[in-house]
Order: structure tokens, then sequence, then C-alpha cells
């Protein structure tokens, strides 16, 4: 039988949300059942309810930064029991048999991994996300969300901090390096406060001064405004790592000339230009201009962990069902600090 929630449901691209039942899958043998709690607003939610990075699914029903508890389990699952407090990120299912999955790198897997919504599951069928009642996804996927982290700070964690914590771990951000964050917003809030519990130097780069207040309190050793003239210039060969948040193509040369001779730029927010970058600008430093997706299940329990051990959670305002759209428009306007995340208790299907 399958399992009916209330869900937040955009019928048609950029068409407002309406507050309505939906289905879910039967429980299968391997699947839990969570009862949601709280769920993100992440900008790529936004992407795709306005179709804006090609054709998607709809109805839809958005959300992969969910967090809540355990309902019900399959009869088959060990990992999780009822009333574990758990989460859900970008990925609600993988092959399990690829290198990639057997690595920890399912969101690589070399078969397709089902993405929480807007995709499609091994059967075929829609999937839908976080911003509901209830989601059921496999076992492996869901994440244990340790008890030093509140479950409403924790659902951004799901994407916009393993988004971040993916390429700090792989670059080696730590004692010693000097970490730069493009932009200072979801994502980028989530990169501050983590590069310095791994204990780097962080410079926040923003284009304006408006947020050197908030970088500080976040963890910031240092603030750029970016819009000011000369300002990167004045910086060039300081950062060892930096971490690019924001979707615009930039002048990548010139935030490129900012590293350390061997120094990286990795990029995690998708602009809809491409990039304009000399050759010279990364051959003549042996400098890395790269890319960062997120996390596998393993990076991202390693990731929560962190942050229960070291106090970090989201900084986060809470909004009901009826206040997702015109969070929607503030979330464009780059009017909230710094995420967005939904009771989702408020939502009523009628």
């Amino acid at each position: 039988m399958s399992i009916k929630t209330s869900a937040l449901v955009a019928e048609t691209a950029g068409a407002p949300f309406v507050q309505r039942t939906i289905e879910h899958r039967e429980l299968g043998e391997f699947d839990i059942l969570i009862d949601i709690a709280f769920a993100g607003i992440c900008h790529s939610d936004i992407h795709q309810v306005r179709e804006e990075w090609g054709r998607a699914i709809f109805p839809m029903v958005p959300g992969h930064e969910i967090a809540g508890t355990v309902a019900a389990v399959g009869s088959a699952v060990t990992r999780h029991r009822v009333g574990d407090r758990v989460g859900v990120g970008c990925m609600v299912d993988s092959c399990g048999d690829c290198e990639q999955c057997k690595d920890g790198q399912e969101q690589f897997c070399d078969n397709g991994n089902v993405m929480t919504y807007n995709g499609r599951g091994y059967d075929g069928n829609p999937t839908y996300g976080g911003y509901a009642q209830q989601v059921v996804v496999s076992e492996r996927f869901g994440v244990r969300i340790p008890d030093g982290i509140s479950l409403d700070e924790a659902a951004p964690l799901l994407c916009a901090g393993i988004t971040v914590w993916t390429p700090l771990k792989r670059w080696g951000a730590g004692p010693g390096t000097k970490v730069g964050v493009v932009g200072l917003g979801g994502l980028g809030h989530m990169a501050v406060k983590l590069a310095a519990a791994l204990g780097a130097e962080v410079t926040v780069l923003s284009r304006s001064d408006a947020k050197a207040g908030d970088a500080a309190e976040l963890g910031a050793d240092k603030f750029i405004a970016t819009g000011e003239k000369g300002a990167l210039r004045k910086n060039t060969r300081t950062l060892d790592l930096i971490i690019n948040t924001v979707s615009a193509a930039l002048p990548m040369n010139d935030y490129l000339g900012l590293l350390k001779p061997q120094g990286a730029l990795v990029n995690v927010g998708i602009p809809s230009e491409n990039y304009d970058i000399a050759p010279f600008a990364v051959v003549g430093g042996s400098k890395v201009l790269a890319g960062s997706n997120i996390g596998g299940i393993p990076a991202t329990q390693e990731m929560l962990d962190f942050c229960a051990e070291h106090g970090i959670g989201a900084t986060i305002e809470t909004i009901s069902a009826d206040e997702v759209d015109a969070a929607y428009e503030r979330v464009v306007a780059g009017d909230v600090r710094y995420r967005v995340v939904i009771d989702t208790s408020t939502i009523n299907a009628g």
C-alpha cells in the first residue's frame, strides 16, 4: 500500500505552491519512512521549480535538506530504528554495486543515483522531496543526526554543509592554510564555519562590506569587499584555497590571481554562463581550477559528526508552509541570512 502524506507541490514550472496530498511508494524491505520535521530551502530548489536547469518533472515536491525521525522500517533494515534522528540529502538511492558506490561515492554512481526529487526511482516513478511531512528512502541514504545538533539547524547541512565540506577536506583546509570563501550565503556561511573549525585562516570575499560583521561572527579572520577598486589586486598570492559559492560568472583570472602557487580555486556554485579563463592564469603558478559536487554518504556522516563535535549548525530562519513562495523571492534577492528552513508541521493538505 502506498504512503500518503501532506506536501507542498509545484504543479507546473514556476507555479505557486499548493498544499495537497501526495503518495510515496510502499515501504520496501530495505526502506525507511521518515517523519520530516524541517526542510531547508536550497537555491537549486528554485532553479528546478522554475525549470532553469532544463526540463523538469511535474508535479514537483522539492527539498533535499531533510531532517526528521524514523517512523517505520522495512523488514530487512539494520541501520536504523524507529525514533532515530536522521537526515536525507540530495540522493535517496543508488545501485550499491558499482565501483563508485562501493567506494562511498554514491553521487557518482555508474548506474545513475536516484535524486531526492525531480528524479525517478529504479521503479520509474518520480521522486518527491522534503517539502512534505514524510518521505521514503533506502536505508543507506538516511544519515544519523547526532544529538548535539538541533534538527532545524541540521537540515541545511545535508546539502549546503556537505557541498562545502567535500572540497575543504579534499584540498586540505586546516591549520596553516589560508582559505578564501567567495559569497556569504547559504553555502558560503557554512564554508566559513567549517573552514574555521578545521583550523584554517578564513577570508570572506563579498561584493560590499555589508556582511563584514556577520563574516567575523561566523569565524572569518579577514574580509575583502571585491567591489572596491583594486581590492583583488591588493591581495594577490595570499590564499591556498578558494571555495567559490556564487552562481555568477566571475572574472576568474582575477580570482586565480589571489592564489599562491599550487593553490586551488574550487567552484561549487553553478553559473548559467561559462567562465572565461586565460590558460596562463593556471599554468603560470601551477594552480588548479576545479569543481566539486556533493559528497557521498560516508563523507556526509563524517561532516555531521564533526559539526556536532564543534557545535556547528546552519544559521537559519524558520518559516511556515504559506511563506515559501515569498521566501523564494528573498533567496533570489540575497535577502536571507543564511538559510531558510520550513517547519513541515505547518503543511496542511486540507
